[in-house]
């Protein structure tokens, strides 16, 4: 089957928003796709940090 020419998902980087205010050497980064047509707006989502070794809040960022 012949792929569209118009891809509606895209690859987004996800970071950790707590991690840059803690101090903590290092970085949470998580890669995912997103419906560009279904999900305009920046991505939100709750992930597991290996360095804080807890759940928090990851952003898409460009």
């Amino acid at each position: 089957m012949a792929k569209k020419s118009k891809d509606q998902r895209i690859q987004v980087i996800m970071e950790c928003t707590e991690q840059k205010t803690s101090g903590v050497p290092g970085m949470s980064r998580y890669i995912t796709m997103k419906n560009k047509k279904n999900t305009p707006e920046r991505l939100e989502l709750k992930k597991y940090n290996s360095y804080l070794k807890k759940v928090t809040v990851h952003k898409e960022i460009k």
